[in-house]
């Protein structure tokens, strides 16, 4: 068998389980396919304007904070997330009480009007923000204050990429909701943790 022929089967396999993934939240409580992007889609996550200033203001309005969550329909692993961190009710829970999760496609066609008024479609967003993997969650400050005027990746507060289990997802948010960024890294408040 050769390389080519092991990538191939391997990608089939990996699709194929993105299906069974797929189909098997289909049947499960709290997720939903996402419209007309494909995406599995939580039921509490915010209808977004396609602004992400309108989107952070509706946060704030709601003692909330702004997260987006990119994917692409079919990765397993944006599946595995919805299955595993969202699919747990005390997570998912702990995660709508204080946030509200934007959801996007990373490979999408809509437009997106960015913070500093740029209108873009979701794949040049996400290219602008320098998303390369999926699934990737953006934390972002609690206002708009200056937000507009910082370069794209400094107006985030914190990122996860590619698949995080599900402590780690959890406390990240903590890290996010308690505002610990404005006095240690966050590498410095994971170490501190008995994770």
């Amino acid at each position: 068998m050769t390389k080519f022929d092991l990538l191939t089967r391997r990608s089939v396999v990996i699709g194929a389980l993105g299906a069974v993934i797929a189909g098997t939240l289909a049947g499960a409580g709290g997720a939903e396919e996402g419209g007309d992007t494909g995406l599995i889609r939580e039921d509490w996550f915010l209808a977004s304007a396609f602004d992400l200033g309108a989107d952070l203001r509706l946060a704030a309005s709601r003692n909330k904070r702004l997260a987006v969550l990119w994917e692409v329909n079919g990765n397993p692993l944006c599946a595995e997330t919805h299955i595993k961190t969202l699919g747990d009710a005390a997570i998912a829970a702990f995660i709508h009480a204080r946030f509200e999760i934007v959801q996007f496609d990373a490979a999408g066609v809509r437009d997106i009007t960015d913070f500093d008024g740029e209108k873009l479609p979701e794949k040049a967003l996400a290219a602008k923000y320098g998303v390369r993997m999926t699934p990737t969650l953006q934390f972002f400050a609690d206002t708009t204050d200056a937000i507009a005027a910082k370069p794209a990746r400094q107006r985030e507060v914190a990122r996860l990429q590619g698949y995080v289990e599900p402590r780690h997802i959890l406390a990240v948010c903590r890290f996010v909701a308690e505002k610990a960024y404005d006095t240690m890294p966050l590498r410095d408040y994971l170490k501190a943790l008995p994770i």
